[in-house]
Order: structure tokens, then C-alpha cells, then sequence
């Protein structure tokens, strides 16, 4: 398989005036994460942060402009390669440890992380044989409820466990913007990572389902406005109930 360019491999898409989507083209779809870059008055913010084999810091320079905090929705290897990176990291509790101490199997990096993943594999020494997160202890835990203050713009954690233990969602109910991670989005969910909790899950949904979003900008897959969050999750929820 060819091997894509380092100057390749970060696309790059304004969504508004203050919201980017960072990603990496290279990664087939079901398998690539969305990276979020928030900015704010006072500092930026950071909804995870890829795979993580090759720099966000210098490969992308907006990350690097000012302060910024970098949250991780939950930390299987997709969101959380580059956040060593940071200063600013926050997590969940109930993560903190994968993200401070992240082996292969905590992560999923096994056994999901292969050759096949890639439609052009990422530029040399990468090996998916040995591909691992680096260590990115929290500096702030983020409970259900904290909030990231980025100045002029605040987003509420909502907890959401049930894809893992814990995963956090970033609702900012002035905008009506939802940054979801991997509890929703609209593509195939996965329930059964070794972590997962139907129960959680329910609980999760049901939660989400009730917040007046707009937007919801998810861990995976395109954006969308808040009558197909609905409808995602009216589906999903009727499919259990």
C-alpha cells in the first residue's frame, strides 16, 4: 500500500467563524475521527485529537495559536493520539488511567488497528504493528456538568457513558451545539467495545435525546441538525424498548 505525504495527511475544514474540523483523509470513514478546534475569546478548546501518528502541533498551525484545552471524549486510540501534546488535558474519571497509562487493549488499538484501516498508509517509521498511544496524563478531570470556559463561549460536560465508561459530551446551550463524540453520531454505533454498557447506553440516549440541539457535530461521520439527532436516537431507542 502507498504511503500518503506527512504535508497530506491533516485536511482541514471551516465549519462557522469559530468551529474546524481537523481530520485524517487517509483513515477509512467508520475508523476516522473527528478532531474539533473551538475558538474562543480567551483560549481554544480541542475535542480530541486523532490517531495521533504524525504531529497535530506541526503539522496543523491553528492548534498552536493560542491556549488550548484538549478534551477527550473518551480515550479509545482515534481520540486521543496527539493529546500528549498539550498542556491543557481533560478527561473523565473514569478514564483518566487509559489516558495516563494507555496500552493496546485499553485503547482498542488492538485489535482494531491494522494496515487495513488506511487507504494510503500513514508516511514512514509508522507501523501499525507497533502503533501505541503516548501517555497523556489529565491536568483537569471533567465531571457531569463542569464547564469548559473558553471566554465567550462555555460548554457544559454531560456525561455519557455506555460506549465506554467514560465518555463526555460538550453542550453549549446558547448555540445549541453538540460536540457528542462516539455516544451518537450518524453512522453504525458500536455497543460492544470491551467497556460498554447496555444499560449506560439507554440511559445516555435518552438523556441526549431531550437536549433543544441545532447542531450536533459527532466523534465520527458528517454533522447534523438537531431533527436527525431525533430521529437517530428515537430509532436507536425503538430498537431496544
Amino acid at each position: 500500500m502507498d504511503r500518503a505525504r506527512p504535508e497530506d495527511w491533516y485536511r482541514i475544514r471551516r465549519i462557522d467563524d469559530a468551529i474546524t474540523l481537523i481530520d485524517e483523509p487517509f483513515i477509512q470513514e467508520f475508523y476516522r475521527c473527528n478532531v474539533w478546534h473551538v475558538r474562543g475569546s480567551d483560549r481554544d478548546m480541542l475535542v480530541d485529537s486523532g490517531m495521533g501518528v504524525l504531529s497535530l502541533r506541526d503539522w496543523v498551525p491553528l492548534v498552536t495559536e493560542r491556549p488550548l484545552t484538549a478534551v477527550a471524549s473518551h480515550t479509545h486510540f482515534d481520540h486521543i493520539g496527539c493529546h500528549h501534546e498539550f498542556e491543557d488535558r481533560a478527561v473523565h474519571r473514569l478514564e483518566a488511567d487509559i489516558l495516563a497509562h494507555p496500552t493496546r487493549a485499553a485503547t482498542l488499538a488492538d485489535p482494531y488497528v491494522t494496515d487495513d484501516i488506511f487507504d494510503r498508509l500513514p508516511p514512514l517509521p509508522y507501523s501499525s504493528e507497533t502503533y501505541a498511544n503516548r501517555a497523556a496524563p489529565a491536568t483537569r478531570l471533567l465531571e457531569d456538568g463542569d464547564t469548559v470556559d473558553l471566554g465567550d463561549r462555555r460548554f457544559e460536560g454531560i456525561h455519557t457513558p455506555g460506549h465506554s465508561p467514560g465518555g463526555i459530551a460538550l453542550w453549549e446551550a446558547a448555540t445549541g451545539i453538540l460536540f457528542s463524540g462516539d455516544i451518537v453520531y450518524d453512522g453504525p454505533l458500536i455497543e460492544d467495545t470491551y467497556h460498554a454498557d447496555a444499560a449506560d447506553y439507554h440511559r445516555s440516549m435518552v438523556r441526549l435525546f431531550d437536549l433543544p440541539v441545532r447542531v450536533v457535530h459527532g466523534g465520527h461521520f458528517p454533522s447534523y441538525d438537531g431533527q436527525r439527532h431525533r430521529a437517530i436516537i428515537r430509532a436507536w431507542l425503538d430498537g431496544r424498548e
